[in-house]
Order: C-alpha cells, then structure tokens, then sequence
C-alpha cells in the first residue's frame, strides 16, 4: 500500500490534461510499445475524438519503478462539474494543469476551491511552455494568489512547480532545465502525494464513485477501497445512501493497467478496482463487510442548473429518417443513461414528453448528439433554466463568466452582457493584445448569447463560464431580437423561391431540402414572424428575354447544429433532432393555433 499514490488530473478545458496522461502512460513504459495508439488515448468515445474534450472521468493505472499510480483523467468543462467533483473524494493528492499562456481561467478555479476543501495536495504543472506567448513566471503567481484566496492551508500553498510541454513529452524543474523527459512528474507525484490512508487489516469499506455498463455481466462499480480487502466470490454487503442494506456476491473483480481491465483475485486497501455483482449499484454507495457493514459518508453532486424537454418527433417528416421513433424506445434510451450519468436527472412528464435537466447546455447537446447516432429521432425545447425555492424566496443560478476579447471589441460585450443582467468584477489587458473580462451574471442571461458573441467578436473571443451559486431571482428570459421565417407549404425546397426570400434575412435551408408546414426555414432582418413560400418555382413562358433568364445567386445557408439551434430558438419553437438533420420548427404547426396560443400567452 505505500507504493501506490492515487492522482486527479485537473484543469481548465483545452490546457492539456488528456495529452499529459497520454504521454505518462508512454513513459512509464505500461503501454505495449509495439501497438500504435494515436493521440488523446484516453478520449475514448466518438464525440471526445472530434470535439477535443475530455466528457467521462476515466481512469488508468501505471507502473513506474517499484510504484502503482492510479490517474483519473478529469473532464474540464464547467458542464461536467459533477464527474470532477465526485473524483477528488477518492484520490490523495492532484496535478494541475495551467497553461502557460490563458493562465487562471474560471473552470481551475471551480476545480482547485473543490480541491482544496478536500484537503488535497496540489503539484503544479505550467503547462505548453512552449508556446511562443508563454509566460511561467506569471501564471505561477496567478496560481498562489488565487490559492491564497481559497483560502488554501501552509502546506497547500508549499506546492511543487513543474514546467512542461506535454505534447512534446518533456518536462522539468527548473525552466533552464535541459530535460528530455516526464521524470520530474513521476518524481513529484512519488514524493509529495501522501500514500493512501487506510489500513488492510480493518473490515471492507469501498466507496462507488463512477458507473459503467456490461452487456454480460450488468452493473459495473468503479470504487476505491478506504480499509479492508476485497476477493473475488467473497459474500459484501452494499449499503445505499438511504442506508438500505444489500446482501451480495462479488461475481468480477477487475483492476486497472494502462488502457486494460485486467481480472484479479484480490486488492486492497488504498487501491481503485471496478466491481460487478450488484445491478443496485449507484455512485456514493459504500460496499462493506458482510458481519460488519458501515457506510462512508455519502457523496455530494450539484444539482443541475438548466432543463429542457425531449419529445417524440410529431412533425410531418417524423420516421422518414431514424429508425427509434417510438416513446417507449426514448424512454428505455434515457432511463438507460441515468444508470451512469448521475449529474443529470429525467423526469417523465408523459404524452412521450420527458424533462431532462442538466448542469449547462453542453452537456444535453452532447446527449443529444450520441442519441441521433443511435438513429433516435426527438424534438428539444428551448433550455430553461432550473429555479429553486428557499424560505419563499425564488433563486436561480448564476455564472461566473471569464471573457477574452481583442481590445476594440470590448465595449460591444461589455454592453451585451450589461443588458443580460452581467455585472462586471474585473479587466484586465494581456500580454497578446487582447483584454479579459469577468462578469457574475444569470445562467438565464447566458442561453442563446454564444453564437451573438462569436458575431460581436468576429470569431476572435473566447468565453468561458463556470456555475456559481443560486441568488434571488430577478432576470426575465432575454428574447431573440429577429422574428423567424416560416413555411407555409409542404413540399421541397426550390432554388428560385430561396433567392427571392434572401433580402428577408438569412436561409437555414438549401436547394432540394424538405420542408413543411410551420417550419422554420430562416431568420427574418425584422423583429415579426413572416410566412413564405419556399416551393414556389419560377412561372415558366414560351416567351424568352435577355433580362428575365439571368443565373440566380444564392448566398449559403446558416449551418445549423445542435448547439446554435438550441440556443437561438425561443420558447414556442422545437428543435427537431434526426441522425440525418437538424431542423427547427413551431410548437403548433398550424397558423390558427399559433395565434390562437400567442393571444392566451398575452
């Protein structure tokens, strides 16, 4: 036991975290140097491949020297707070990862407070010290203060400094280093990461902290074992938080090398394992010993923030292109995913209607997404944000808001985020000539603002938000300042009829797309709904003219993802969600029952 260390991997998104393990697990010489294994090999589904982010905490273990290190690879984004924050209860210790340039940024702040409040040991890694804009020196100050202000104790703030470019798999002490190599992590984590606590002598307590799913063999827990010994067939018993006990087997124990599961006979204390054998399994469940069964205490997860509801596809097109259409098969879809997403909650409202809530809007587009490629076709409403109720005060969340801007477009953010209810807490200028901004603001205000920022700031800004706290109540949804253009017909899409429609305002649609009947087909330049005709072809003579027969110019639709179309439609339109498109549409596909409903709303 005291040559294991248990580690967190921990930092803002895009500072690096998944390419250092990568090159950790290269190093120690665990992986099988004959397999080519490519970049970001712990990114392991679809969608953390092409998006470049880190969605499930997952976990590896290597061997360096005489020593076992168990690393759980932290997701960075704000949305998937829930999966760091359960993590940091099961390790001694955490590398954070600062980039040697953007620095601070609100998501290592929302991790290092978590961190600390645990008593957790930092080692420091500034990381991409080779970028040509680096500054070390200045980030390792920005680190202390914001420690200081978090009120971290004396030997928190005696943290190790390490300097390194993962991605060039060197890392060193000293800047002025000659170093070719990892070694100083591997040292730093063996020297300064306290050995587990526990002892292998007392009765069994292991703690649950992720979920996984077997086809054969059901519920998988992956826990770390506090005190005690685990084997293989041995008889446990599982206590719930609601202090429900279970009698069970152990029917796989499974330890962690590298990339594999390797089956083992036994493990304990200090170790991390995933356990099969009970399908009531759930995170922050402690598995005991049979004769003497005392829980650990219970886990705490922040509750969702925003919600939206998911439905069956009703439009005219519904079952033209995914083969799930049905409500039981959504219904079995979602219920199977809270098995191991335990940061977001379902709620069946019935009519094929469920309410899925999450911690930020990412996080449901990402559900959403892995649902179209299992051929699943739904409708999503507007986000809305989640208000709670205290001692009859109404609260709802707020963000923490981190935005960096070149310096001529800030005062058009600064009024943007003014007139959302952001109030602004600090500026600053940095070295590459851009400026950074922090707000406190609404989580509501937030909705639908993404796509107008990257407009304002020409693609240039980049905006970072983190989960607060929840404040009284004050903010009214902001609305979207254009109206919509509607289809009134059903049928395809012509050339013509778009090239008419494009001095309106802006096209989601294209040559040959289907439309229908209360489909959203482009953003109208005004503020008022407008109906069109998208089908209309061009009235064909005998007669030809020089003037008349002239090529149309079409200018390119708006491309529409998952992530613009939730943000940008409002609270009587549905995204509709098929593998093959995405489209927006209204609630009420019929005119009459449109303005019959926008009366009974006034």
């Amino acid at each position: 036991m005291k040559n294991i260390r248990n580690i967190a991997v921990i930092a803002h998104v895009d500072h690096g975290k998944t390419t250092l393990v990568d090159e950790l697990l290269k190093q120690s010489g665990t992986l099988d140097e004959r397999k080519d294994i490519g970049e970001r090999v712990m990114d392991s589904n679809d969608l953390e491949k092409e998006r470049g982010i880190t969605i499930l905490s997952k976990n590896t273990a290597i061997k360096w020297k005489d020593y076992k290190i168990n690393i759980i690879d932290t997701p960075g984004h704000s949305d998937f707070g829930g999966e760091v924050e359960r993590v940091l209860k099961m390790v001694d210790g955490v590398l954070l990862l600062v980039d040697a340039q953007e620095g601070v940024m609100p998501q290592t702040k929302f991790v290092v407070k978590k961190a600390l409040s645990l008593g957790l040991k930092p080692i420091l890694v500034v990381n991409k010290i080779d970028k040509p804009a680096a500054e070390p020196d200045r980030v390792v100050d920005e680190v202390f203060d914001l420690f200081v202000s978090m009120g971290a104790n004396e030997d928190q703030l005696e943290f190790p400094i390490i300097y390194a470019a993962a991605k060039n798999g060197i890392a060193k002490w000293e800047l002025e280093d000659e170093n070719e190599d990892m070694t100083p992590i591997f040292e730093a984590i063996v020297e300064h990461i306290p050995a587990p606590a526990g002892e292998a002598e007392k009765p069994l307590q292991m703690q649950v902290f992720t979920l996984d799913y077997d086809n054969f063999v059901g519920r998988i827990g992956i826990a770390r074992i506090f005190n005690g010994k685990i084997k293989k067939g041995e008889n446990v018993t599982l206590v719930k938080a609601d202090g429900e006990k279970i009698n069970g087997r152990i029917t796989k124990l499974l330890g962690f090398l590298g990339l594999e599961r390797v089956e083992i006979d036994e493990a304990s204390a200090g170790d991390i394992v995933a356990v099969a054998g009970f399908s009531a399994l759930d995170v922050g469940d402690t598995i005991a010993d049979k004769d003497n069964p005392v829980a650990l205490d219970p886990l705490h997860i922040e509750e969702p923030t925003i919600s939206v509801i998911m439905s069956v596809n009703d439009s005219p097109l519904a079952g033209t292109e995914g083969k799930n259409v049905t409500a039981p098969k959504l219904r079995d879809r979602l219920f199977k995913e809270m098995e191991t997403n335990i940061a977001m909650k379902i709620e069946e409202l019935g009519e094929g209607k469920f309410k899925v809530s999450g911690r930020g809007e990412l996080q449901i587009a990402i559900l959403a997404e892995n649902l179209r490629r299992e051929d699943f076709e739904f409708s999503l409403s507007r986000p809305e944000v989640i208000i709670k109720e205290e001692n009859g005060v109404l609260l709802e969340p707020y963000e923490y808001v981190v935005v960096d801007v070149p310096e001529e477009y800030s005062g058009a953010v600064i009024e943007k985020l003014g007139t959302r209810g952001g109030i602004m807490k600090n500026m600053m200028p940095l070295s590459d000539g851009t400026t950074r901004i922090e707000f406190e603001m609404p989580a509501r205000g937030l909705i639908g603002y993404r796509g107008e920022f990257m407009t304002d700031t020409k693609g240039e800004g980049v905006l970072n938000s983190s989960f607060l706290d929840f404040r009284p109540a004050t903010t009214k949804p902001y609305k979207r300042k254009n109206g919509a253009l509607i289809s009134m017909e059903n049928g395809v899409a012509v050339g013509y009829a778009i090239f008419n429609l494009q001095e309106r305002g802006r096209m989601f649609i294209k040559p040959g797309d289907k439309v229908y009947n209360g489909m959203i087909v482009g953003e109208h330049s005004r503020s008022n709904d407008l109906e069109v005709n998208p089908i209309k072809g061009k009235n064909l003579t005998n007669v030809r003219a020089s003037g008349s027969d002239e090529a149309i110019k079409l200018v390119p639709p708006v491309e529409m993802t998952l992530e613009r179309a939730l943000e940008w439609i409002e609270d009587d339109e549905l995204v509709e969600v098929t593998p093959k498109s995405i489209r927006v549409r209204k609630k009420y596909l019929d005119p009459t029952m449109r303005k019959r409903m926008s009366k009974n709303k006034k």
